[in-house]
């Protein structure tokens, strides 16, 4: 397939240099990311301000946008692709997207904006630890492998109905550790309200805001529970509100993406 690929923590990451090359394997890879790191900006658009484009690797079609994730989508299969992709990807993003989250992320921004103009399209996040980012390696080979076994039937885009987005959590463990995948409905995670106030060496003072994580509210079929439990969570977004469709077959070859 012809994939384009984008993410929210910008060109250089080390997530989407993990989609690219694993996908990169079985696809046609096209990438369009933001040049510096754009989290949580939600489904921003740069209408009253001019892109910059640089490319990257123009030989490997690696280009940086200098906008927002949603921007990048736009970029990709409206000026810079010579033809539309199959699919997009967006990903794989550091942290988790999920719950209520999904609506500050850039990652599943990216991948909405393709929906919106009539492409399938996944984001997919490794849930990590942000506490212990800096010590520690993030398994975004994990989040790679379990994409590429689900892309490699490229029947599953028949199964990705009109106006529908699939957002994947996978745990930051190694492949082999995953327990398994749920086909999962979206959760509540939990904030403090914490705002922090710190003072800069002028003595002038400035916040953070953000909160501390707190857990999450949600029975067993929700992407909170399934991720916690060490399972793959994929849900099935309906763009246009209500039920999500084709969730019965979507439920029958889950277990088929893993082990």
């Amino acid at each position: 397939m012809k994939i384009l690929i984008s993410n929210d923590d910008g060109v250089h990451a080390p997530g989407i240099k993990s989609l690219y090359k694993g996908l990169g394997e079985d696809h046609d890879v096209f990438v369009v990311a933001p040049l510096e790191e754009r989290s949580t900006t939600g489904h921003t658009l740069s209408l009253d301000n001019p892109l910059r484009i640089v490319a990257i690797d123009e030989e490997k079609n690696i280009y940086g946008c200098s906008g927002y994730p949603a921007d990048c989508t736009l970029m990709g299969f409206g000026k810079l692709m010579d033809s539309r992709p199959d699919i997009i990807v967006s990903g794989i993003n550091r942290g988790a997207n999920l719950g209520q989250d999904i609506y500050y992320s850039g990652t599943v921004a990216a991948a909405r904006e393709g929906v919106f103009h009539g492409f399938a399209a996944i984001s997919i996040s490794s849930v990590c630890d942000f506490i212990s980012i800096k010590d520690k390696t993030i398994h975004f080979d994990s989040a790679t492998k379990f994409l590429r076994k689900v892309l490699k039937d490229n029947e599953v885009l028949k199964l990705i109905s009109p106006f529908h987005l699939v957002n994947i959590n996978v745990p930051d463990v190694s492949y082999e550790e995953i327990k398994g995948v749920k086909i999962t409905e979206l959760g509540y995670r939990k904030y403090s309200e914490e705002i922090s106030e710190r003072e800069d060496f002028r003595g002038r003072s400035y916040y953070w805001v953000g909160g501390i994580y707190q857990g999450f509210d949600g029975n067993d079929k929700t992407d909170c529970f399934a991720v916690e439990k060490g399972f793959i969570s994929i849900t099935i977004l309906n763009l246009l509100g209500g039920k999500a469709e084709k969730l019965d077959e979507w439920h029958k070859i889950a277990d088929n993406f893993i082990l």
